[in-house]
């Protein structure tokens, strides 16, 4: 849809095929503390816990984040999912100043390609952002689970 300012909610998914999405979630007015070896530490205990989805590649900048995710159970929708770690986030990190936005961006990549071409863009963030010379130098970025096509 023309203009459209949030996204369709949920994911299509297609029995016995993969499904691979690419979401970007803001801090509550752009604030800038995601980028703390803390905040990371307690955003993959989150994502742990939140067993029904996974969590694959992901970077941290400091008033964003980007992953790429895939779901365990696909009748748990993604936005239930992104409000269970946020909530679980919240607790485990006991700072109630650090907050999300509300709502969140996704989008499902269609095959190895985009996901190879998505991460690439992903990764070079630091340097068009100027927090680094080289993406190898931005610390605050990994990979919990592999996720395959």
């Amino acid at each position: 849809m023309p203009n459209r300012r949030r996204p369709a909610p949920g994911v299509f998914t297609l029995r016995g095929r993969a499904t691979i999405v690419f979401l970007t979630v803001c801090t509550l007015h752009r604030a800038r503390w995601l980028a703390d070896r803390k905040v990371e530490r307690d955003l993959i205990a989150s994502w742990e816990a939140a067993t029904t989805w996974l969590v694959g590649r992901y970077i941290l900048m400091p008033d964003h984040l980007h992953l790429i995710c895939s779901p365990v159970e696909e009748e748990v929708e993604i936005e239930r999912w992104v409000t269970f770690w946020k909530r679980q986030f919240r607790r485990v990190h006991g700072d109630p100043a650090r907050r999300f936005q509300s709502s969140a961006f996704h989008h499902r990549l269609r095959k190895q390609e985009s996901y190879d071409q998505r991460w690439d863009y992903i990764r070079a963030n630091p340097v068009r952002a100027g927090l680094v010379a080289r993406m190898e130098d931005w610390p605050f970025t990994g990979e919990l689970n592999e996720l395959r096509w």
